[in-house]
């Protein structure tokens, strides 16, 4: 893909920050994060499989979904959207039932960078170093990059 995920990891600070372009408007990307069934065929790795318990992106609801590996590995998320501005903003938890005691609060910021073009900014908080640095050292860049270059896929029309 053309537009590089940028992620930004401060030492002894314990947020994670990231950026990524998109050549979509962002009425389109915004869509690819609040329709379940978009959701469903970007969000993480490629290899695995996404299945939606629920996902309700707006001001108040929740989410709850797992990734299935190949070889049957089971990682399920959930988290609940505090706020969500069509077109321009959302802040949700974000927790990984692997590890129950970890809960960061996720923004995202949906920027029209005109001509059709758009960028996602996202802030992440941890709440210790030690939590954010699991985070990043887990395969995060990676899955987010992969996830990312999926989502300009679908807007594409082309099948994942």
């Amino acid at each position: 893909m053309s537009n590089a995920l940028t992620l930004t990891v401060p030492a002894g600070l314990p947020f994670i920050d990231f950026e990524r372009d998109f050549d979509f408007p962002v009425s389109e990307v915004f869509r690819a994060h609040r329709d379940p069934e978009l959701v469903a065929q970007w969000l993480g790795p490629r290899r695995m499989r996404m299945s939606i318990d629920h996902y309700d992106f707006r001001t108040g609801g929740s989410y709850r979904y797992t990734h299935t590996a190949p070889d049957g590995s089971a990682y399920v998320f959930s988290g609940v959207f505090h706020t969500v501005r069509e077109n321009d903003f959302a802040i949700q938890t974000f927790e990984f039932d692997g590890y129950p005691d970890v809960v960061s609060l996720d923004s995202m910021t949906f920027v029209d960078l005109g001509g059709g073009r758009s960028r996602l900014i996202g802030h992440s908080v941890y709440p210790s170093v030690e939590a954010r640095d699991g985070m990043a050292q887990s395969g995060m860049e990676g899955g987010m990059s992969e996830g990312y270059d999926r989502l300009e896929e679908v807007l594409t029309g082309a099948k994942v």
